[in-house]
Order: structure tokens, then sequence, then C-alpha cells
């Protein structure tokens, strides 16, 4: 029988520092005499009590590691647990929130989509837009800590090829992750410090610069504003452009690089792929902008950066309205938003990392092809794949656009029209945030969406944010047959 204790334990754990993170808001509002402040008092309290008595009624049964069907389950329960007491503040708020609005906030923050239901941004206090940026903060370090300790031992879309041969046994899964943990979030940390420093120097206010910090170097995109980044300057976009490239880097590479090895970092084919294809990106934009929309000079090229890297990084923040753009950038920044950044980073969507299989796997098909008894091998980094690490990327495409199409039919069952169901459903399986076309577009939200398309949403953004094939694999029923 699954002994579920050690999974519970652990989710206890983190209910009781995300209860106490609740406390930094509260006296955020606590100190601008908001009385919002009892909204995150009730949630912090509820919260701390349900982790404690998870910690306390499961302690007996931790061991000194987890089984791969607890690891399953460990690692699906955290971004399906934490959402519903995240959503909390939203519910006993000011908001005024319905469950299932709560719910979806919460989920958008944790999973760093960026897809939001609340309007009046710039209204709600100032400690609930510190919340969304602390959700958002917690989910960016924690799916760092899911992709580099869990999913390389889970072999899941490939990421076992970033499986490192100290940690053969999912025995040693608990020391991986606290060993991960410590480096990466002093790393995160620092740049997070960094960043809200940085935003400081261009002009922003406190909260603005803390927020937009964190929402940042998540990668998440959750605004303090209804227009986003509209109105926060140029200086402002440039920062947001330059500290979301940094987070779309594998971070183990920047613990690499403070330990003394400059090497990884330069030599990493993935960050070279992903550099290349952001001036892609920014120059297609912008000779768009200046040859078909007759737009040139600084303000054509700042935007072009910034909301070209902020829909590839998968972020989501906006600083214009992309939608009137044209058909060709409407198109590109679709499919753009499918890609992402490096694996092992803050960034989401399908990964750098898998386009370089898909590319190195086709050219050795087709070099079989013309020489049908020649022995080619796909490669990566001047290494051979293995065939296990090849099929588990196929896998992954195949169930990404499978995974797609399904949730995009149902959007349309419930009223959306076309171009709205599959940017959603884009935009919340590779966790996005804003779709196309109305209501969803860059200058909308998903307020007006009926609650089944926002629990269809939000269960897609947890199946993307774990990268498909850990989801599946726990609801087949071979699983709980093992």
């Amino acid at each position: 029988m699954l002994d579920l204790r050690p999974v519970s334990f652990l989710i206890g754990l983190l209910l009781v520092a995300l209860g106490l993170a609740m406390l930094v808001p509260l006296i955020v509002d606590l100190a601008s005499n908001d009385s919002h402040w009892t909204a995150f008092a009730a949630s912090s309290i509820l919260t701390v009590v349900v982790g404690s008595a998870l910690v306390l009624s499961c302690m007996n049964g931790v061991g000194d590691g987890l089984t791969i069907r607890q690891t399953f389950i460990l690692t699906i329960s955290v971004f399906s647990v934490l959402p519903v007491f995240g959503a909390l503040p939203f519910l006993f708020g000011a908001t005024g929130a319905r469950f299932v609005d709560a719910f979806f906030e919460a989920m958008s923050g944790l999973t760093t989509t960026g897809a939001t239901v609340l309007t009046g941004l710039d209204d709600l206090p100032a400690g609930l837009l510190l919340w969304r940026g602390l959700l958002q903060w917690i989910g960016g370090i924690g799916i760092i800590i899911v992709a580099m300790a869990f999913l390389p031992l889970l072999r899941v879309g490939g990421m076992q090829l970033f499986r490192s041969d100290s940690y053969d046994s999912l025995g040693t899964i608990l020391p991986r992750v606290a060993e991960i943990t410590r480096s990466i979030s002093l790393i995160y940390l620092a740049l997070s410090v960094a960043c809200f420093l940085t935003y400081s120097m261009v002009g922003l206010s406190w909260l603005d610069s803390a927020v937009h910090a964190m929402t940042t170097i998540a990668t998440g995109g959750f605004a303090n504003y209804d227009d986003s980044f509209a109105g926060l300057g140029a200086g402002a976009e440039y920062v947001g452009a330059g500290f979301m490239i940094v987070s779309a880097l594998p971070f183990i590479r920047y613990v690499q690089l403070v330990n003394g090895s400059a090497t990884p970092i330069l030599m990493d084919s993935q960050i070279r792929s992903f550099f290349i294809f952001c001036a892609m990106v920014v120059g297609t934009l912008g000779i768009w902008q200046f040859g078909v929309n007759g737009e040139s000079g600084e303000e054509s090229f700042r935007r072009s950066l910034f909301n070209g890297i902020s829909i590839l990084t998968g972020t989501g923040f906006v600083s214009d309205n992309f939608a009137v753009w044209g058909s060709f950038p409407v198109t590109l920044f679709f499919l753009i938003g499918l890609v992402g950044g490096c694996a092992g980073s803050t960034s989401c969507a399908i990964k750098i990392f898998r386009f370089q299989l898909l590319i190195a796997s086709i050219k050795a098909q087709v070099k079989r092809i013309h020489s049908p008894h020649g022995i080619f091998t796909p490669r990566y980094e001047g290494n051979k794949v293995p065939e296990d690490v090849i099929s588990s990327v196929m896998a992954f495409f195949v169930m990404f656009l499978t995974t797609l199409s399904v949730v995009a039919i149902l959007l349309a069952f419930t009223g959306l029209d076309a171009m709205a169901s599959i940017s959603g459903a884009a935009a919340a399986l590779a966790n996005i945030g804003p779709g196309l076309g109305d209501p969803i577009g860059p200058t909308g939200n998903y307020s007006s969406l009926s609650d089944s398309a926002k629990w269809l949403l939000a269960g897609a953004m947890l199946i993307g944010r774990l990268e498909l094939m850990a989801v599946f694999a726990i609801i087949s029923g071979q699983f709980w047959k093992g």
C-alpha cells in the first residue's frame, strides 16, 4: 500500500512556510493603516494550523527518501494544494473574489503563468499586490527545484538529460533537494535584490520595484497595474527585458559561475541557442515595425525588445497592445510563446533544449534516408543522446500538442471564439499569461470567462508547469497498480 505520510509531511512544511509568508503583506497593510491585514491574519492562521497538523500527524512516517510514486505525488501535490491556501487572501480580502477566481489567481501565481481575473489592480491594497508578487516569487524558486531535482529523476520529457551521476538513487532525493535549494536559493535571492535595486534606480516606487522584481525574476508577469508595464517608463522596460533574459537561463550555471567556473555558462549550447533566438525575434519584430508599420527609433526598438522577450520567456508583461501591430507579429507572438527559455530556469513552455534535440533527431533521420547503411546518432553538446531521451522528448511534443488541442476544443465549448480558445489554451499550458483576441488579449484579462473555462485553464496551468508527463503519469491506472 502506498504510504502518503512522507508526502503529507513535506506538504505540511510547505503550508507552514506559505502561512508564515503571509505575514509579510500583513505587516505592509498594518504599516499602511489598511484594514485588509485581517484577511492575511485569518489566512495565515488557517494555513499554519492545517500545515502543522499534517506535520505532526505524519512525522512518524518520514524515512530517508521517497519512492518514485511518492515523488510523483509530491511534485503534483505541491502545485495542487498550495494554490488552495494561497487563494485565501483573495477570498477573504478586498477583491471579494469567489473561490473559483481566487483559486485561478493563486494557481496562476504559483505556476508563474501571470493570467489574472482581477480588475482594478491600481486600487488594490499594497499587501494584496505584494502577495501576488510573493506567490509568483515562491512559484519561481519552486519550479527551479522541481526541474533540477525531481523531473530528471522522474525521466519527464527528456529532463533525464540533466540528471547528475552523483544522485542516481531515489533514496537520496531529499538530500539532493536540500543541496540544490541552498545553492540556487541564494542566487535567486541575489538576482531578486539586484532587480529590485535596478527598478528603484529608474524611478519605480518601493512597492512597484519589489513586486515587479519578484515577478520578473520568476518570469511570472503579475503587474501592479491593469495596463501592466505601459505606464512605468522606458527605463523599467529595459530593466525588465534584461532580467527576464537572465531569469530564462539555467540557474545551475549561475551556481557554477559563483563557484569560480565560467566555462559551463559560456559553452552551454542551450544558452547560445536561446540568445540567438532572442536576437532573431527582436530583430524580426523591429524590421516589421519599421518596414510595414513605418515606426522607427528607440521607442519602436524598446517595444519590440520588451514585448518579444516577455512573451518568449513566458513572463507575460506587456507595454503595448501588440494585437494591433499586424497579423504577422500576432502569429509570431503565438509561436514564440510555445518555445520558452532554458531548462532549469524559471521560464516555461516547451524549452529550447527540446527543440535542439528535435532538430538533432530530424537531422539524424534525414541522414539515414540518404545513407540507409550508415549509423547516425543524434548528439547534444557533442555527446550521443540516449534513445530513451529522444523517445521522451518526442512523447512530450506529441502530448503537448494533443493537450493543447483538447484544451482549445473544450474552451470553445464554453463559448469562446476560435482565437481566444486556441491562444487561451496555449497561454495556460505554456504558462505565458496573456492570450490573443477578446477578452484575454494583451489589454484584457480572464475575469469575464465562465467558471468552467477558468477551472479548465487552471488545470492546464498545472499540467503545463509540471511538464505534462508527470501529471498524466499519476492519473493512469498503471501508476496506482505499481
